[in-house]
């Protein structure tokens, strides 16, 4: 090996996408929500051996290493694990830049993974329907769908339906979100690399139909953590107007001598406490 070409190896060692992981490490660690920065060492460690297993993956990153780490930073802010069926990382062919960057592509998991999270569902369903199961779903008649699989077939068929709903905590059930493969169709369309063969529309067809369903039940489905802070803002404010009024106090008078009636020292600054 050249000295030139060890020169350049070691380029890439310092300056490569895995080592740019672990030198954003704090900036990734101050979007992650808190159940992810107690991890953060593991998920940056899960990145990197994903860029050392995946060829693509790691020229994709070489070609825009501000790319990759900007999609590093979407799902750490989500707080999805990328590389997964949360949050997929996907090389994608840029036309402007002639060539190949990391992109993110938000999983059908990733969609689950934020409405539990918001703590407002006990249950999110969503489940794909082919040929040969029986569904059965009236809207205004039937509150949730029912799907009859037939678990001894060796073949369930083609995929025909899919549909996700969220049992909410207090047992109601939210929207019934219900697509045939005409929805799908649109979907694929707004993609710009639906027909590419690395697109998770063509090498995971049903978790993208799951993941279209799952997005589009989230217009219904509180999703973030600012719902949690509303229940406990307005659990805070009902607590306030329901406490009863704190009893007087009554505060001896000091004993003679203990203060100097003589020494004026202004108006004494005090905190309230709630």
């Amino acid at each position: 090996m050249t000295e030139q070409s060890i020169s350049n190896a070691v380029a890439v060692r310092d300056n490569g996408p895995a080592a740019m992981v672990e030198r954003y490490r704090t900036d990734l660690e101050l979007v992650m929500p808190s159940h992810l920065q107690a991890r953060v060492g593991a998920w940056i460690r899960n990145t990197q051996g994903l860029l050392r297993r995946d060829e693509k993956l790691m020229k994709a990153a070489q070609n825009d290493v501000g790319q990759f780490i900007a999609i590093l930073m979407d799902a750490g802010r989500l707080g999805l694990e990328p590389g997964t069926e949360q949050y997929y990382l996907v090389p994608r062919w840029n036309n402007k830049k002639k060539c190949t960057e990391v992109t993110g592509v938000r999983g059908y998991q990733g969609e689950i993974e934020l409405m539990y999270r918001a703590g407002a569902v006990s249950s999110v369903i969503v489940e794909a329907v082919y040929t040969n199961d029986d569904f059965q779903f009236r809207p205004g008649r039937d509150e949730r769908p029912v799907h009859d699989i037939d678990w001894d077939a060796e073949e369930r068929g083609e995929l025909r339906l899919v549909y996700a709903y969220a049992v909410m905590k207090d047992g109601a059930t939210s929207k019934v979100v219900v697509l045939n493969k005409g929805h799908i169709a649109k979907a694929m369309a707004k993609s710009d690399s639906a027909d590419q063969g690395w697109s998770p529309w063509k090498t995971d067809t049903e978790a993208m139909w799951l993941k279209t369903a799952a997005h589009r039940l989230a217009k219904w489905v509180p999703t973030s953590a600012e719902y949690m802070r509303e229940q406990l803002r307005s659990q805070a404010a009902v607590e306030a107007e329901t406490r009863p009024d704190p009893l007087p106090l009554t505060v001896p008078a000091p004993a003679p001598g203990t203060v100097d009636d003589d020494y004026d020292e202004g108006p004494v600054e005090g905190e309230l406490v709630n």
